[in-house]
């Protein structure tokens, strides 16, 4: 808005004194506009008639008149068929007459029809001459009006629409003529007057017109006359809930009309397709004028056009209906009205709304009209039907889809086969559609729409009770309540149409109408008839079944034809209508109080077989169907009931005769004979399982419940049956299954033998002769002799009997060997129970000395075969009288029961071990030799002889000691450790013995440990034999070896060292090998030979110390230290230590106790002459710690304050910055000066001549001075430029200086001609006396321009302020190059930075097109959090969002970078405020310093072509020379297939940039392994200086190295390159990100695990891509370029340019991909990875850890 611009103001008096003009309309356009909205056909006369109808008229009579054809003579024929052909073909229309016999026309309604959009107000009415009248003026230009005693034509006067209005005589009629707006309109035939015709038969559906009429001139082509019987009530349900939902509307009274139309036409109507062919003959002779119909009828369908032109051919047709045109033909059609009246009930505020868009209020009561056909009333209709009736009646009686009407038919479909008129629904302007937009209006509609609902449900409710009536007349219905076949037949297609009438399709196009009133059809009433098995039934009772469920008859069902229908389908789908389920049937079997009938049962079963075999019921609900039926079983006298819920088993005959007693819980055999075994698993049904039935007869039996032909232990036949059947299951029984029956048998005398019935036990087979008296079992058929074995029956005489009979009778003793030899002929047959008792009876007496028979006897598995091995060892043998055959059948049987042919292992171990212990070498040599060579025999080999707690086994140690097999060992070496060692003929027998090599490396460590070497000889053999096992050494034990004090340290003077002699030890972590050199006196090295050297170093000893180990052992130990080593050597390991301080500041707790502990040198001069201190004794060192400590870095205060202060050795800069980072203050920092200064004021101030000479010679000389410093030496942003805006010279009259120093009492005062004074935080003043000494101004200038001066630098100042510029020449400066080379550069700078920063908006614009392109979508408040406030930085933001804005005034204060742009592009540049910022950090920072590298990778001084570069190469400076460059750099890149990487480190300088040196350290790297296809290789000094080996390296950085991989491949897809040309590489310290090695990339895996690995984890890897493909371009560039120069970054930066589209796609596509999936939990790789870097720098060189954050990228490209 302008700003103090009152608009009210101006507003106020626009109003007041404003020009005042009306609006303008163009009336033609605004009717040409509104007419284009009518698109359905014959819109005028729609309107009209619905004017009629608002009229209350009766008739409407339709005329065209025409005018003659000026081309085509009137036929001279009498034949009015070929007059009427000429007219209708040859004629054009002169007007349209539109005549009804309603009201006619009062005083508002003239006004009203002058008037747009202002329709009838009355609220009962559809439309009366709004905007619908003025669709008349699509026919005419002149339409013209009268009724009652008044007219009014229409007429045009340019673009206004006028009227004149006059008196007419007076009539009952209104008439509206249209004389025809073109006059070549060709009057309607053919298809066009069949179309007129339909759509006329179609308005007299629901409007109250009683006839309509239609004239072409005088012929009377269509008459329509509408008959109405009085109306019916129809009786409401008194549950139905009459209200619509939003409680607007409620049915109060629904009426039914029976309706007749009756359709007279002409024949010419008959055939269209003749009449079009009679045109085509006289096709030369008509008019091309296009119809004047065509600008608001459709056209006409395709297939139409397609018959036009088959017919063309055929005018022998035409002629004969020709003959007959004007004929007349007639027929009628049925239908009913169901009409509703509803009451509203409107609010005050939709009332309100609906009268200001419709400018009516609301009517308080309107209707809905259902029309529809019954079966009759199709029937009647469909009688003798001729074709053109149905074609006419198509669009009153709905066949399919019935529509809405609103006075006329619109496009919305009810979903019905029915018609809804809602006259006071509120369409579109068009009429066509709905309004379901306009939130009142909507809501309004809805209502109607709901209402419309409750009158279809009534409708069908009213149909269903005429269906029920007609079923009621069946004889019996009521009673029986069961329809037959034949009545559900003749029911059956009368329900078919009235379910096709309610098929409740979609609707269309606005298919929420049909939802609206289907929720309003279903929720209106509770109980929904449907027709079923039973008659019409509720629907909550009626089911859906394709089965046979006539066992059930009292279950309803829908019959199978209906279930095509729409409403069953809907119903079913919407879960209202459910299929039989199991729980009907088995609620109606509970419920019914008849049993099932033997057939029906069998139904039953039937039925649940087959749901069964279709896996469409389960084992529960078959159960619970079978529960609750009960059944008759008529087949058996007296009938008996079968409850089906104890029904368990079924029988196979199988194997159990069908003819048999089975228990109660068996179904008769006949019921399930039909079904397969499948089928009776499905019903639950168990097979009878022989074992159970014997149970069963055996119970019964025992009960006697059976009667005696069926009692199995007295009947033998029935007994002999018994068997039978259990015989001839036998076979397929379980081992299980034949114990359980010979249980239940073996004690049942079912048995028949000669002697009766007995047990099994007590019966013999008629094999048994042995006894004449012993029961023999009768011959017993198809009863098999396994059965009768298993259940006792003896083919054996028991062998107690053969015991009491034959060993102990008078008549014959069996010895042992007889009972053997008679044994072994009967073993087969002997039982088990026989068996088992032979094996625990002692029946065998032993071997004594002498051969005899011992008196005690032995059970045989006491006993060893005859055998003198044996009998050696003095085992039991079995006495055997002669030779003893152990392949015969006796020594088989023999082993069978338990003959031993060995002694057990365990017992021949205490055989050793007893014969050991009481020197009975001779038996336990051959005890030991009888293991050994029976090892492989006797499976001595297979039993665990290794954990045998008893010593056996002889040791070489002693004679007649012995040792369990777990401690003693076969390797030599042991007994270093003190182990015991098998005696040596015994090693080849070890494994067996249970004997190993080495013992466990746990025990080693722990002997080790407990008893570690003292002297050097011990030393070397324990650590010599521990390197012999470090194959089995783990990491743990390292862990605990590393801390562990087994080292000896000789203490005596003799190195050797003996018994005795003192020692101490310490862990192998603090120790080191070899002899120590200068090193040696202040660490412990050892050396105990090459061998044991392995050992310690795998336990963490080294071969000298690390830096680290120096710094922690001098902050230990400094005053052995300096003892030891004197002044020099002490200081020169304090300047090693700052050497190597990046690398010691890393770990903070070093640190900290170099912080803490008194170990730095300083020196205090203990007068004040400097000269004393080079004769000798001034100057004396000191120990102290850094907080005692000062550093002089400015040596006029210190030569003030040398004798107070303890000061930092000045020999060496390094030493001075390390201990800066220790804490040690600058002198000047504790240093006060205050300035006394007199001519100052200008009152008081001298001449200024000499001032102003020295200011213009600072500013000379200045530059010169400057150019050969670095900036990290300069304050920041203090060069010339500065000098000139912010430093002035003064001269005053005298300078008195007061300092004193923080902290002491000490003051001095000074007079001195110069000092530097700060006049504003920008202006410095030199204050200069007269006569002024040039080195203190040097001094006070330098002061101001470099951060830490030297005394050199004052010197170097001073001789440039005081030489001349020719004096400085002869000198070798180059004055004049150095001065125009600085303002070249600062030309050169300007211009750089102009276009810098022009390229940089220019990128910044792409970059900000591209992401409004990609969040287009995205919710602007995107970088919210939930509480407003904006977000932090995300890595990856593009410049120009508003996170980048957050540092924008720091950014513009740096000076432009080449990486500056970029890095800030893709998301690289996270800067920090420097007060948090590290050191390191704010070293790197500076985007200037880009090209000053501590470690730059090891280009090759070559070009790619392989030979050196002589010439500098052109800087390209056109497009087409940079896109050849960046070209070649992409196509340059290669793979590197060697295995290993070595180059030196060089120095070159870069021409362009007088002050930067491209530094390129040497690499030697071997190839380790690959990661997802790429190379992998590692720094050979990690290699060597730890533990890692490749393959531990690969493996604990195994998921690390996948990911960085995955980087890389992402890199490479964006350059369009092969990912093969990237290798990986790992160092553990330096700088170097990457190098280009002969155009192949190398990328280093440690920057990117320390900075880009924990965002992998968590999910964003869109920074890492961003922050590679940044590195590639970098090294890219490099194909074409070695020196970071001007040609350099060009191409550099249009390889990023040239690639920003795929940088940003491949980072969206990375960032999409991790959205999808949550983040995860590091791997356990990845935690190996962790936990292994820090093990991997234990050697040295001390590993550095990458830089954190951005710095690590600005690191790599600059120092």
């Amino acid at each position: 808005m302008v700003a103090g611009v009152d608009h009210n103001a101006l507003r106020a008096q626009a109003v007041e004194v404003g020009e005042d003009r009306a609006v303008t309309v163009n009336k033609r356009s605004l009717i040409d506009k509104q007419l284009s909205r009518y698109s359905r056909p014959w819109s005028t006369l729609r309107e009209l008639i619905q004017n009629a109808a608002d009229a209350a008229a009766s008739r409407v009579v339709i005329k065209i008149e025409t005018n003659p054809s000026t081309r085509v003579p009137t036929p001279q024929s009498d034949d009015p068929s070929a007059r009427l052909k000429h007219v209708l073909h040859n004629h054009t229309i002169s007007q349209w007459v539109v005549e009804n016999n309603g009201n006619v026309f009062g005083s508002d309604d003239w006004a009203r029809l002058q008037e747009i959009s202002s329709g009838n107000p009355d609220e009962d009415k559809i439309g009366a001459f709004g905007v619908g009248f003025y669709s008349v003026f699509s026919i005419s230009e002149r339409p013209y009006i009268s009724s009652g005693s008044e007219a009014l034509e229409f007429y045009w006067k340019e673009n206004d629409l006028r009227t004149k209005r006059f008196r007419s005589p007076q009539t009952t009629e209104t008439v509206f003529q249209l004389p025809a707006r073109d006059s070549g309109s060709t009057v309607p035939h053919g298809q066009e007057l069949s179309s007129l015709c339909e759509f006329l038969t179609g308005s007299m559906t629901f409007v109250k017109l009683q006839s309509i009429e239609l004239f072409i001139d005088n012929w009377r082509m269509l008459r329509l006359t509408k008959s109405i019987a009085d109306a019916v009530n129809l009786s409401i349900p008194a549950d139905f809930n009459k209200s619509t939902s939003d409680k607007l509307m409620r049915v109060s009274q629904v009426t039914q009309e029976a309706v007749q139309l009756e359709a007279e036409w002409m024949k010419a109507l008959e055939s269209t397709s003749s009449l079009r062919s009679g045109r085509d003959i006289n096709a030369t002779l008509e008019t091309t004028t296009k119809s004047v119909f065509s600008f608001f009828k459709r056209k006409l369908d395709t297939p139409s056009q397609n018959t036009t032109k088959r017919e063309q051919d055929d005018t022998s047709g035409a002629s004969a209906v020709l003959q007959d045109m004007t004929g007349t033909s007639r027929h009628k059609t049925f239908f009913h009205i169901n009409k509703a009246s509803i009451a509203t009930n409107v609010n005050r505020d939709l009332g309100a709304e609906f009268l200001r868009l419709r400018k009516k209020s609301p009517p308080k009561a309107t209707t809905v009209s259902f029309l529809a056909q019954s079966y009759d009333e199709q029937a009647a209709s469909s009688l003798n039907e001729p074709a053109v009736a149905k074609r006419l009646f198509k669009s009153v009686i709905p066949e399919n889809k019935g529509h809405i009407y609103i006075g006329f038919t619109t496009s919305q479909t009810t979903g019905l086969a029915a018609h809804l008129e809602i006259p006071t629904l509120i369409p579109t302007v068009e009429r066509e559609q709905l309004d379901l937009n306009s939130k009142h209006i909507k809501e309004w509609n809805v209502e109607l729409l709901r209402a419309a609902g409750i009158v279809s449900r009534i409708s069908w409710s009213s149909a269903t009770v005429d269906l029920q009536g007609q079923l009621s007349k069946y004889p019996g219905m009521t009673e029986r309540k069961v329809l037959a076949p034949k009545e559900l037949q003749d029911v059956l297609p009368a329900v078919k149409w009235l379910y096709a009438s309610f098929d409740w399709s979609s609707t269309t196009p606005l298919s929420d109408v049909g939802s609206y009133m289907q929720n309003a059809f279903w929720n209106c009433g509770k109980d929904f008839n449907l027709i079923s098995s039973r008659g019409f039934v509720p629907l909550d009772n009626v089911r859906v079944s394709s089965d046979d469920l006539s066992f059930i008859e009292e279950l309803p069902i829908v019959p199978e034809p209906l279930l095509q229908f729409g409403l069953i389908k809907r119903l079913r789908a919407g879960d209202v209508l459910s299929d039989v389920q199991i729980e009907d049937i088995v609620t109606i079997l509970e419920k019914s109080k008849k049993t099932r009938t033997p057939v029906q049962l069998q139904q039953l079963l039937t039925y649940l077989a087959t749901r069964a075999r279709a896996n469409t019921i389960n084992q529960r609900e078959i159960r619970s169907v079978l529960d609750a039926t009960v059944a008759s079983d008529e087949g058996v006298a007296p009938t008996q009931v079968i409850a089906l819920n104890e029904v368990k088993e079924h029988i196979n005959p199988d194997k159990i005769p069908p003819d048999m007693p089975v228990p109660p819980s068996t179904i008769p055999f006949k019921y399930t004979k039909s079904l397969s075994k499948f089928d009776t698993n499905a019903l639950g049904f168990r097979e009878l399982d022989p074992l159970k039935w014997l149970q069963w007869l055996v119970d019964a039996n025992a009960k006697g419940q059976l009667t005696p032909e069926q009692n199995v232990e007295s009947n033998p036949t029935f007994a002999t049956n018994v068997l039978k059947a259990l015989s001839k299951n036998w076979p397929g029984m379980s081992q299980d299954s034949k114990t359980r029956m010979t249980a239940m048998l073996e004690s049942q005398r079912i048995i028949p033998t000669k002697q009766g019935m007995k047990k099994p036990s007590e019966t013999y087979f008629s094999s048994v002769k042995l006894f004449s008296d012993l029961p023999v079992i009768l011959p017993l058929s198809n009863v098999k002799e396994g059965l009768l074995t298993t259940l006792g029956v003896r083919k054996t005489i028991e062998i107690g009997v053969v015991f009491d009979r034959l060993m102990s009778g008078s008549s014959q003793q069996w010895s042992h060997v007889d009972l053997i030899k008679y044994l072994t002929s009967v073993w087969d047959d002997v039982p088990t129970q026989d068996r088992e008792r032979l094996k625990i009876t002692p029946v065998c007496p032993a071997e004594l000395p002498d051969g005899k028979p011992s008196e005690h006897r032995y059970r045989i598995s006491e006993l060893h075969e005859p055998n003198d091995s044996l009998r050696r060892l003095g085992l039991p043998i079995l006495q055997w009288p002669s030779d003893y055959n152990v392949q015969s059948k006796e020594a088989k049987l023999l082993g069978t029961l338990g003959l031993r042919d060995a002694p057990p292992y365990n017992e021949l171990i205490n055989i050793i071990a007893t014969a050991g212990q009481s020197a009975n070498t001779s038996l336990q040599e051959f005890a030991l030799k009888y293991l050994i060579e029976n090892s492989q025999s006797k499976g001595y080999n297979n039993t665990p002889i290794a954990s045998v707690k008893i010593p056996f086994l002889p040791i070489q140690s002693a004679e007649g000691k012995f040792s369990i097999p777990a401690n003693c060992f076969t390797n030599e070496r042991v007994t270093v450790l003190g182990f015991e060692l098998l005696r040596p003929d015994l090693h080849k027998y070890a494994v067996l013995l249970g004997v190993q090599a080495d013992p466990p490396i746990d025990r080693c460590i722990q002997r080790l440990m407990k008893k570690p070497p003292r002297t050097k000889r011990q030393a070397r053999d324990m650590f010599g034999y521990m390197t012999s096992r470090i194959g089995v050494i783990t990491n743990q034990h390292v862990e605990v070896l590393g801390g562990a004090n087994i080292v000896p340290i000789i203490t005596s003077k003799d190195s050797v060292g003996h018994e005795g002699s003192p020692v101490r030890h310490i862990p192998p972590r603090l120790c080191f090998l070899g002899d120590g050199g200068d090193l040696a006196g202040m660490c412990d090295f050892v050396d105990f030979g090459k061998e044991a050297e392995m050992f310690l170093l795998r336990c963490g000893s080294r071969h000298e110390p690390s830096i680290s180990d120096l710094a922690l052992l001098f902050t230990q130990q400094p005053a052995r230290m300096l003892n030891k080593l004197g002044i020099d050597k002490y200081l020169e390991v304090l300047i090693k230590l700052a050497h190597e301080w990046s690398s010691l500041k890393k770990d903070r707790a070093l640190v900290e106790k170099m912080q803490q502990a008194p170990f730095l040198l300083a020196t205090r001069m203990e007068n004040g002459h400097e000269e004393e201190d080079e004769k000798g004794g001034s100057k004396t060192w000191h120990l102290a710690k850094a907080s005692d400590i000062v550093i002089v870095d400015e040596i006029g205060n210190y030569n003030l304050f040398k004798t107070d202060v303890l000061a930092a050795p000045q020999q060496d800069e390094t030493l001075e910055e390390m201990y800066a980072q220790l804490g040690v203050p600058g002198l000047s920092s504790l240093v006060e000066e205050r300035q006394q200064i007199s001519g100052l004021g200008p009152d008081n101030r001298p001449n200024q001549k000499t001032a102003l000479h020295l200011q213009s010679i600072i500013r000379e000389r200045a530059q010169l001075f400057l150019y050969d410093y670095s900036k990290e030496t300069l304050h920041p942003n203090r060069d010339t430029k500065w000098l000139e805006n912010n430093l002035s010279v003064q001269t005053v009259r005298s300078i008195v200086i007061k300092t004193s120093m923080r902290g002491t009492n000490i003051r001095h005062i000074q007079e001195k001609t110069a000092t530097l004074r700060q006049e504003s935080n920008r202006n410095w003043v030199i204050c200069i006396t007269e006569k002024y000494n040039m080195a203190q101004v040097s001094r006070a200038l330098a002061r101001l321009l470099l951060i830490r001066p030297k005394p050199r630098d004052w010197m170097v100042l001073t001789e440039f302020l005081r030489s001349e510029l020719s004096g400085l020449q002869e000198a070798g400066i180059n004055v004049d190059r150095i001065l125009r080379q600085k303002e070249k550069e600062a030309k050169v700078a300007e211009e750089r930075h102009r276009h810098q920063l022009e390229e940089e908006q220019r990128l910044r614009d792409q970059q900000d097109a591209l992401e409004r392109e990609k969040n287009i979508h995205r919710a602007p408040d995107a970088n919210k959090d939930m509480d407003g406030h904006t977000q932090d930085s995300m890595p990856g933001n593009f410049p120009g969002s508003s996170d980048s804005k957050e540092h924008e005034t720091e950014e513009a204060r740096e000076p432009p970078s080449l990486f500056g742009g970029f890095k800030k592009m893709f998301g690289l540049d996270a800067r920090k405020p420097p007060s948090t910022m590290s050191d390191g950090e704010r070293f790197v920072h500076d985007d200037d310093a880009i090209h000053q590298r501590e470690h730059e990778p090891p280009y090759t001084d070559s070009e790619p072509n392989g030979q050196p570069s002589t010439t500098e190469p052109p800087v390209p400076t056109t497009p087409q020379q940079l896109q050849d460059l960046t070209q070649k750099a992409l196509q340059r890149t290669r793979p590197h297939t060697s295995s290993t990487l070595q180059s030196t480190p060089s120095v070159h300088k870069v021409e362009e940039m007088h002050t930067t040196c491209d530094a390129k350290p040497g690499m030697n790297v071997t190839y380790t392994g690959t990661a997802s296809s790429l190379r992998v290789f590692l720094d050979n000094e990690v290699l060597q200086s730890s533990s890692t080996t490749p393959t531990s390296f690969m493996t604990a950085h195994r998921t690390g190295l996948s990911h960085f991989a995955h980087v890389l491949q992402d890199c490479a897809s964006i350059y369009n390159l092969p990912s093969s040309s990237f290798q990986i590489f790992y160092d553990t310290s330096g700088g170097t990100m990457a190098f280009n090695q002969n155009q192949s990339l190398f990328f280093n895996y440690r920057f990117f695990a320390q900075e880009h690995l924990p965002m992998l984890e968590a999910g964003d890897k869109d920074l890492a891509v961003r922050h590679w493909a940044t590195t590639t371009a970098h090294e890219l560039a490099h194909n074409v370029e070695r020196d970071h120069n001007t040609r350099f970054q060009n191409v550099f930066q249009a390889l990023i340019e040239r690639h920003i589209p795929n940088i940003a796609e491949v980072a969206r596509r990375v960032s999409v991909a991790a959205a999808a999936v949550p983040p995860q939990r590091p791997s356990s790789s990845v935690g190996a990875t962790r936990q292994t870097a820090p093990a991997m720098r234990q050697g040295p060189p001390k590993a550095a850890p990458p830089p954190s954050g951005s710095a690590a990228f600005k690191g790599a490209f600059k120092r």
